[in-house]
């Protein structure tokens, strides 16, 4: 008689086992604040500035200036059953060089904290 009973509970666990995962991955390179500020605009070429950041991620042309744009993604992400939770983190900089291949521009984004894991995808009740 325990043989159905545990043979049945070994059945229920895997059932409701088989639709929980959990991951986290990141994409791209960390830029550090100290290799953004020793860019210096309207100095700095591109041979310059992929010596400190390396080769950007993607390299796009607009209104006759090249935009080199380096990214880092931090991606945290929980199933539970049919429940989901996903949590994207990104940091870019774009530096945009004139026609003569010197820094015109550099902008990038604050940095932001690093994401808190949430086993539960939906907020607590009462919570942030």
């Amino acid at each position: 008689m325990i043989l159905p009973h545990t043979l049945a509970s070994l059945c229920l666990i895997l059932l409701l086992a088989q639709g929980c995962a959990f991951v986290r991955g990141t994409y791209g390179e960390e830029v550090h604040q100290g290799d953004i500020s020793s860019i210096k605009k309207g100095v700095s070429n591109r041979a310059e500035v992929a010596d400190i950041l390396g080769a950007p991620d993607r390299i796009v042309e607009a209104n006759g200036k090249e935009i080199h744009h380096y990214y880092r993604f931090d991606v945290k992400s929980g199933f539970v059953l049919f429940f989901s939770r996903t949590n994207i983190k990104s940091e870019d900089v774009f530096v945009i060089f004139d026609r003569a291949g010197i820094v015109e521009e550099i902008v990038s984004g604050k940095k932001k904290p690093p994401l808190n894991f949430q086993f539960w995808p939906f907020d607590w009740p009462g919570g942030s």
